[in-house]
């Protein structure tokens, strides 16, 4: 059965440069503005709460606070993870970002694979959503990402990094920066791209703020090794669990 047969959000052509290119832009609005303007508050009061933190450092604060998962559960969401993850979705991530006006971090070329290495049984059709709370483009330091990137497995060799001008300590070594690709959105649009694409972002130079909400999905069929997922917290958005993982209450 096909993604459209389905009634599913993706078509058969953007599905197949998803697995070619390894990310996709999402034009479609998934949650109206007042879900955006209160999803925004969220990231406010966290921050407020926890002044000594830097923009970027807000990782998993929907496992402490549950008013997120009205976003990260919903339905036109699960709809356009299921084309690529399949029908048996597991929760793994999210992690608001902000990049302030002028002094916000670049983010080092990496991939998002490399950081979960040895916490799970494989690492294929995991991904991640990048829901845009403002716009974001190049000024104001965009993700971007080398297409084909994925197709090498998600493990490459790395090397340190200014760890107070970066949000990481390592970073890719010997990338080609003529091939990257910037991903450019409108506030509420996002992106999606495999958890093993190389990806980046240079700093915040311009006078607007660049905030999103990152929100990341596995199959359930992948199995998360409990004694390296020491505190984590899964939920199973979707469908059947299919692999003995532990799952939070809905």
């Amino acid at each position: 059965m096909t993604a459209e047969s389905k009634g599913l959000p993706l078509g058969t052509e953007e599905l197949n440069k998803f697995d070619e290119r390894g990310y996709l832009i999402n034009r479609r609005q998934l949650f109206d503005q007042g879900q955006l303007d209160r999803l925004e508050s969220i990231f406010n009061e966290h921050r407020a709460a926890q002044s000594e933190k830097r923009g970027d450092e807000f990782d998993t604060p929907h496992f402490e606070d549950r008013r997120l998962l009205e976003y990260l559960l919903a339905p036109s969401l699960l709809d356009l993870v299921e084309c690529i993850v399949g029908p048996n979705i597991v929760l793994w991530s999210s992690h608001f970002i902000c990049k302030d006006p002028l002094v916000g971090r670049a983010t080092p070329w990496h991939e998002d694979s490399s950081y979960w290495s040895g916490r799970l049984d494989r690492y294929d059709r995991i991904i991640t959503v990048w829901l845009a709370l403002d716009d974001v483009d190049r000024s104001n330091g965009c993700m971007q990402v080398i297409p084909g990137s994925h197709l090498e497995g998600g493990f490459s060799t790395y090397e340190d990094v200014d760890g107070m001008t970066n949000t990481f300590q390592s970073e890719i070594v010997d990338i080609d920066l003529s091939e990257a690709v910037a991903l450019e959105l409108r506030r509420g649009e996002c992106s999606l791209h495999d958890g093993r694409i190389k990806h980046g972002a240079e700093a915040n130079r311009s006078e607007r703020r660049r905030l999103g909400y990152t929100m990341r999905y596995l199959p359930a069929e992948v199995r998360v090794w409990p004694e390296r997922n020491v505190g984590h917290r899964l939920w199973l958005a979707r469908g059947e669990a299919v692999a003995p993982n532990h799952y939070e209450n809905v």
